[in-house]
This record gives structure tokens, sequence and C-alpha cells, in this order.
């Protein structure tokens, strides 16, 4: 980090995503001092928590100047904050299929506290579970947070805090799995929700009736397939 620069590492985690979630942080400021942040929500998935523990963080240092470097392991929230975000404010926040963006009470509070300090902050990756110290901690007060176990929580000076700050070297985001070439199957998803089975000819009108819910859901292309997925929900 460069003088005078805040230093953040983030990170979230979901049992069944929906599920129980929670999320973890640890914050550095220029004056010397580490505070550690946590939280948790009851049915939520690991999207949210990922956003979650980032605004929180932001918020933590939204008083302090200087430029801001974050850490995190989620795709999903460089991605959105970097690349998506402008197109879905133009779209009035649609995605490209037409559906409401997922998350956006999230996203706004994340564009309103970096957008007057956008070009300040730098959103970097680490990929998780690789053993990096910072990263593997955010991960265990969010695992603790998820499982209804909060730990304590550190607020103190540098020189008191166990854990290694320095951050890692900079690493580039996973690329996106190579799609097969040729025409795509025609097909339809099947939804099981609460016994009910219904058909849908889109994936936004499956995902509608789904998302966040305790549903089955799968794609189909052939009615061979279809029977196979009905007879193994037991239908």
């Amino acid at each position: 980090m460069k003088d005078g620069g805040l230093l953040i590492y983030t990170d979230g985690a979901c049992s069944g995503n929906p599920g129980p979630g929670g999320w973890g942080a640890v914050v550095f400021v220029p004056e010397g001092r580490v505070r550690e942040l946590g939280g948790r929500e009851p049915r939520t998935t690991n999207n949210r928590m990922e956003l979650s523990a980032a605004i929180a963080a932001l918020r933590c240092v939204e008083a302090l100047p200087g430029p801001i470097g974050l850490y995190t392991d989620s795709t999903y929230m460089i991605m959105g904050i970097t690349r998506w975000l402008r197109i879905w404010k133009n779209k009035g926040w649609t995605r490209v299929d037409g559906a409401e963006t997922l998350n956006r009470d999230l996203w706004q509070e994340l564009d309103r506290l970096t957008s007057s300090r956008r070009e300040k902050i730098s959103w970097n990756y680490v990929r998780g579970h690789r053993g990096h110290p910072a990263n593997s901690r955010c991960d265990e007060i969010a695992v603790a947070f998820s499982r209804g176990k909060p730990p304590v929580l550190y607020d103190g000076p540098l020189l008191g805090y166990s854990v290694d700050l320095l951050p890692p070297e900079p690493e580039s985001l996973p690329a996106a799995p190579n799609r097969p070439s040729g025409p795509k199957k025609a097909g339809w998803y099947l939804s099981l929700l609460d016994g009910k089975l219904e058909k849908h000819q889109t994936w936004p009108d499956c995902q509608a009736r789904v998302h966040g819910k305790p549903a089955l859901f799968k794609k189909v292309t052939s009615a061979q397939e279809e029977s196979a997925i009905l007879k193994k929900w037991g239908l």
C-alpha cells in the first residue's frame, strides 16, 4: 500500500445459498490500527454476504482520506463494481436479459460509498482458501457468524495483531470457462416449489419463481430428460 493508504480484506460465507450467512472484514488504517468487522443474516446468499462485507468496511473508513486497496476472493463483486455497475445503472438497474439486477439494494449502497473516490479504490483479487493470512481470517469470521457463533473481533494497534496483513502479489481474475461452439440446444426449465411443478420457456421466468426460495429447478432439452428429472424429484 502507498503511504497514507487504507487496506481492506473482505469475505462472505453462506450455508445453503440461500441459507444462514455471515461476513467478515479486516480494516487497517494508516494510524497503525486494525479493526475486525463481522455480521450475520439468518437467510441470505453468498453474494450478498460478500457485498455486505465490503459495504461495512467502506462505511468504517468513509470519513478517512487516502487511497484504498481492497482485497476479496469474490469475482462477482469485482466484476460488478468495475464493469457491470455502469451498465446496470444506464439500463435502470436491469440486466441485459431485462430482469432486475440482483442485490440491487447492496449495489446501490456500494455505488454510493465508492462514487466520490472511485479512482482511489483498487479492487484486487485474492484466491480464496489459498492460505493468505488476512483472507483466511476474514473467512474464519464469516463462517463463525454464519454458524451463529460470533468470534472475538480485534480492534487495536497493528503491533498487537497476530495476522499478517502484507498484501499478496496482484493476481488476475480466473478466466471464464470456454463455451462449446455450435448452436445452443433449445430447451425449457422446470421448477418445483411447495410441491407444485411449473414449466418455463425462459430462464428469467424460472429465476423469478425460484430465487431466494427452497425450490428445485433444472433446464431440460427433451421429453426424455424431463421424465428423468421428474422421476428424480419423486414426481
